[in-house]
C-alpha cells in the first residue's frame, strides 16, 4: 500500500528552499476559515505565540502586512505609526485573494505574490517559536521568529491594543 504523501503548502516550500526550519500542524477545517484561537486550542499552543496575518493599506496607499497574537487586536493608530504612514485601514476581504495570493483565514507572511513591508508584535522577539499559517486554512507552520522576519524582511513593534 502506497504511503499517503504529505501535503505540502507554497508556504512550505518556501521555508524548505531558504533551509528554514518548520513543524507542520493541521487542523479540520471543513466549514472554512477557523478563529486563531481555536486554531490555538485544537493544536495545544499558547494563543499568544500563533499569529494571524493582517493586510492593510496607508494613506500613502502602500500596502502593509502585520502580524500579531491570534487573541489581541491591531492599534491601527500604532501600526501606522510603526510604517510611517499618517493612517492605514484594513483591505476589504475581497481584495484579500487577488493582491496577496490568500484566502481569508489562510494569510501567511510568507509567499505573497508581492513582498509587503512586514510587521510582527514585538513579543514575536521574546518567544522561541511561533506559528503562522502555512497559506492554506488547516496548515499552520511553526518556527523562530528571527527565521520568519530574515525571511520576509521584518520588524518588530508594539502594534497591538493595549
Amino acid at each position: 500500500m502506497a504511503k499517503k504523501k504529505e501535503e505540502k503548502t507554497n508556504v512550505m516550500r518556501a521555508l524548505e528552499q531558504k533551509k528554514i526550519p518548520y513543524q507542520a500542524h493541521t487542523y479540520p477545517a471543513d466549514g472554512g476559515a477557523v478563529d486563531g484561537v481555536s486554531v490555538a486550542a485544537y493544536l495545544g499552543q499558547d494563543p499568544a505565540a500563533v499569529f494571524k496575518t493582517l493586510v492593510t493599506r496607508g494613506t500613502s496607499g502602500a500596502y502593509y502586512v502585520f502580524d500579531i497574537p491570534v487573541a489581541e487586536n491591531l492599534d491601527l493608530k500604532k501600526a501606522a505609526k510603526a510604517v510611517g504612514e499618517k493612517s492605514i485601514a484594513m483591505i476589504a476581504q475581497k481584495e484579500l485573494l487577488p493582491l496577496t495570493g490568500y484566502v481569508h483565514g489562510g494569510c501567511s507572511p510568507v509567499g505573497m505574490k508581492k513582498l509587503f513591508p512586514t510587521v510582527f508584535h514585538q513579543t514575536a522577539d521574546e518567544l522561541e517559536s511561533i506559528m503562522v499559517s502555512a497559506g492554506k486554512i488547516g496548515f499552520q507552520v511553526q518556527c523562530r521568529p528571527a527565521d520568519l522576519l530574515n525571511l520576509v524582511g521584518g520588524k518588530t513593534a508594539d502594534i497591538i491594543v493595549d
